[in-house]
């Protein structure tokens, strides 16, 4: 019996023990192969990468040429054709952009960020960003926001953005309608959150489809890729980002009546809510006692400090213009003014600091509004962290800048019919330059037209050539400055559509000699372009 019970006990041992070994290589088995998935996976994140990055390069150059190809070519059978290249090469682009999505949500990679930002600003930003392609379809385009949305709110403006574009993208590409609508719905509040509805018109997709319509890779139907083009991952990458930031996503659909988006996502109401500003009207105005308005205008940018000058002179309103915010501080302290108009980038102290010397050192109220060539969401609301009253885009426009005097310098100003009566029929037609925007400044002052005109000519071989040096001397700070400057000169000939594409590139992009080479290749040809219908035009000033 003692031999039984001591064989057992042994078999029993050497059963457990196999079994702990078993257990242990399963589990070594499985962290290898865990390992291997996170290599293959990293492998793959890099690929992507690397992929990006070098097809990136060939198409921006690709792209490059294809537009000065386009500015110089006269032929219309060959414009056809070049059009033909670029819209491809846009294709590739945000096929190549999608794809890199993907594996970023698969690696993880994509994180939510929360900071305030408007939610009518951001609304407008994709409303201008898709202007174009809407105007190609020949769409009407309305958006409504309710009314009991607050302004300001806090969460992911560059992901809703995204989404956002998507969406309206995708609608843009296939609606059969010639309206466009775009609804955001306040869906209910619980303390400081609210919970928004955005709802985006589209295409009809037959019911089958609807159920897989959020797949990757997947189509409405068959022929979209052949019609089309794309990769059926646009509507996947916007679920994921609408699930990411804890929202819902849904679709309906009629065939031949449309398709409605619909997704929610919650946001965090901000405890400061952000002015929003009134629209009084975009005509000129006229003050009875203008002489008791005084307005300190920080721009260091010498077009742009004519184009003030210009401006506020004709409404007969005080003003001084300094280069630097260092000489603001000193002129605030010097004499009394009523409005501050505060450029952002500006050597030595720049607006942001300035801004916060006239609240913290000086202890001063006085309403302060950013000007700045950034168009970003979310730069309003930084502008406004920062003590700002308000904030206007650059190349400034008179209506927009006429409002915001009138609102925080509490005038009364009298309506007054535009002094520039020349119809756009009447306005000299030249290949490069577009004069709509000088004119509509100008309000018929040839004096004024043929200063800045005059400035561009001098300007623009002097800003091309800073450029190249900086370039060659691998200078970026130099060339961030000098792209942000062009950007207010090109912009008095109507050349900000053309370049401020480029000029962004120097400016915001990290530095990469090759694709900055091609970069400049298209802001040289086509400020060189420019140049010969400038003077045409200002030999018809002198």
């Amino acid at each position: 019996m003692i031999v039984l019970v001591l064989i057992s006990e042994a078999g029993l041992f050497w059963y457990i023990i196999s079994r702990i070994r078993r257990q242990n290589h399963l589990i070594q088995e499985l962290d290898a192969s865990e390992k291997r998935v996170r290599e293959v996976s990293i492998v793959k994140e890099n690929f992507m990468a690397n992929m990006s990055h070098e097809i990136r390069t060939p198409m921006n150059a690709i792209l490059g040429f294809t537009n000065l190809l386009k500015n110089k070519n006269r032929d219309p059978e060959m414009t056809e054709f070049i059009e033909s290249i670029q819209k491809s090469g846009d294709s590739l682009l945000t096929i190549i952009n999608d794809v890199l999505d993907v594996s970023k949500i698969e690696a993880g990679k994509i994180q939510i960020e929360s900071a305030p930002f408007a939610i009518r600003g951001l609304t407008q930003c994709v409303q201008t960003l898709l202007t174009a392609r809407i105007n190609e379809k020949g769409l009407q385009f309305s958006a409504v926001i309710d009314d009991s949305i607050p302004d300001t709110l806090s969460g992911d403006a560059t992901r809703l953005m995204q989404i956002l574009v998507n969406m309206i993208g995708k609608a843009i590409k296939f609606t059969n309608d010639r309206t466009l609508h775009v609804e955001i719905n306040n869906k209910g509040m619980d303390g400081n959150y609210i919970l928004l509805e955005f709802v985006v018109s589209g295409i009809g997709i037959a019911k089958d489809k609807l159920s897989d319509i959020f797949d990757r890779f997947q189509q409405a139907e068959d022929s979209i890729t052949r019609k089309y083009g794309g990769t059926g991952l646009g509507l996947s990458i916007a679920k994921d980002l609408v699930l990411l930031q804890k929202g819902t996503i849904n679709v309906e659909s009629e065939p031949g009546k449309g398709t409605i988006f619909r997704f929610t996502i919650p946001y965090e109401i901000a405890a400061d809510q952000l002015a929003i500003p009134h629209h009084l009207g975009l005509e000129g105005f006229e003050i009875a006692n203008a002489q008791n308005i005084h307005i300190l205008a920080v721009e260091d940018n010498e077009m742009n400090q004519n184009l003030l000058k210009h401006l506020f002179k004709e409404w007969k309103l005080s003003s001084d213009i300094v280069n630097s915010g260092i000489e603001a501080l000193e002129y605030l302290q010097a004499k009394r003014y009523d409005l501050v108009l505060m450029d952002i980038q500006m050597p030595g102290m720049d607006g942001y600091t300035a801004t916060q010397e006239i609240r913290q050192k000086l202890k001063m109220d006085i309403p302060v509004i950013a000007m700045t060539a950034h168009a970003f969401a979310g730069e309003r609301e930084k502008c406004l962290s920062y003590g700002m009253n308000e904030y206007i885009a650059k190349p400034i426009n008179e209506g927009a800048l006429s409002r915001l005097i009138k609102e925080f310098t509490g005038i009364a100003g009298t309506q007054v019919e535009s002094k520039n009566d020349t119809s756009p029929e009447q306005l000299p037609v030249y290949q490069f330059i577009d004069l709509h925007y000088m004119r509509d400044i100008s309000m018929g002052n040839k004096e004024y037209e043929r200063t800045v005109t005059e400035q561009f000519i001098e300007s623009t071989p002097l800003d091309l050539e800073t450029l190249e040096s900086a370039l060659k001397n691998r200078n970026l700070v130099k060339l961030q400055q000098t792209a942000h400057n062009m950007k207010t000169n090109v912009s008095i000939m109507g050349l900000t559509e053309k370049l401020q594409p480029y000029l962004d590139v120097l400016e915001y992009e990290p530095f990469d000699e090759g694709r900055f080479q091609h970069t400049m290749i298209s802001v040289k040809t086509i400020c060189m372009n420019a140049l010969p219908d400038a003077r045409h035009y200002y030999s018809t000033l002198s």
